[in-house]
């Protein structure tokens, strides 16, 4: 045996404790940024969820798609504006968002799963009443707030082992359709399903102690934590709504919530089935 295949044994003799902690629990990844525009990433993305449904985790896939709709909506020539980090959202707006989220970007990301050989099904909440939200303020327009998530849909998608791979669009009482932000959607969704797991990929290692700094990792923030690191301004600025997803997902009964560099390959599995992990772990 050459030096490569042993540590590829060794790596999966270390993942085997991880696996048996996650089989047959739900995991819910947020996938976006960086790791959805490059072919690589995207692709090792691809390979994690599909490698986590293949050892009987109940993976769930929620994702943006800020750079596309940007793109979009250049080409179309419709001005973006954004107030406190969220798109406001009219109704051409809100048309682009739709048929960017829930049909290029969502689409592609099930034909990748499939062409690897995974069994993907492309959701958005509108699909079954998955995601139920009422507006949010006047001033956003068409953006969301998430009351209710339909767990029985996840369930029986699951149950017959494909991935749900869900793009960050809720529907209203009405029936009409709301932008909503995707690492807020992650959290609600699981918080819904009690999940074991929630992993948020971003384009940054996870929180660090200096910003300037990215060996200043912080490995693992309690709530109690968060706060303090709020009030001391070490979390500050754009980490500040990201870490409330994290700390509101804790809360609401998901054991353990992971921010990783989605811009490494595997990110997820080295956070997930390692003994290191490379993020920063948020837990009760």
């Amino acid at each position: 045996m050459n030096t490569s295949n042993a540590v590829r044994a060794k790596i999966l003799t270390q993942a085997v404790p991880y696996i048996k902690e996650y089989t047959g629990t739900y995991v819910v990844a947020k996938y976006g940024g960086n790791a959805m525009t490059d072919p690589e990433l995207k692709k090792s993305v691809m390979q994690d969820i599909l490698l986590l449904r293949l050892v009987g985790v109940n993976v769930i896939l929620v994702h943006g798609g800020g750079p596309e709709i940007n793109s979009m909506l250049k080409k179309l020539s419709i001005e973006s504006h954004f107030l406190n980090g969220l798109r406001v959202t009219d109704k051409e707006t809100m048309d682009v968002v739709q048929m960017v989220l829930a049909g290029k970007v969502n689409k592609s990301l099930v034909a990748d799963l499939t062409a690897l050989g995974g069994k993907a099904v492309g959701l958005c909440g509108l699909d079954g009443g998955l995601i139920k939200v009422h507006q949010q303020d006047e001033k956003l327009g068409l953006v969301g707030e998430i009351d209710e998530i339909n767990t029985d849909l996840l369930e029986d998608v699951l149950e017959r082992e494909y991935i749900p791979v869900i793009s960050s669009i809720g529907i209203d009482e009405e029936g009409h359709a709301y932008n909503i932000n995707a690492d807020t959607a992650a959290a609600k969704i699981a918080a819904a399903l009690k999940a074991e797991s929630m992993v948020v990929m971003s384009n940054i290692n996870g929180v660090l102690k200096d910003p300037k700094d990215p060996d200043s990792l912080i490995k693992k923030i309690t709530l109690s934590d968060a706060e303090a690191l709020k009030a001391d301004g070490t979390i500050a600025g754009g980490m500040i709504p990201k870490v409330d997803c994290c700390t509101h997902a804790v809360e609401e009964g998901v054991k353990k919530v992971f921010i990783i560099n989605g811009e490494i390959p595997h990110a997820i599995l080295i956070e997930l089935l390692t003994d290191e992990g490379l993020g920063t772990m948020f837990t009760k």
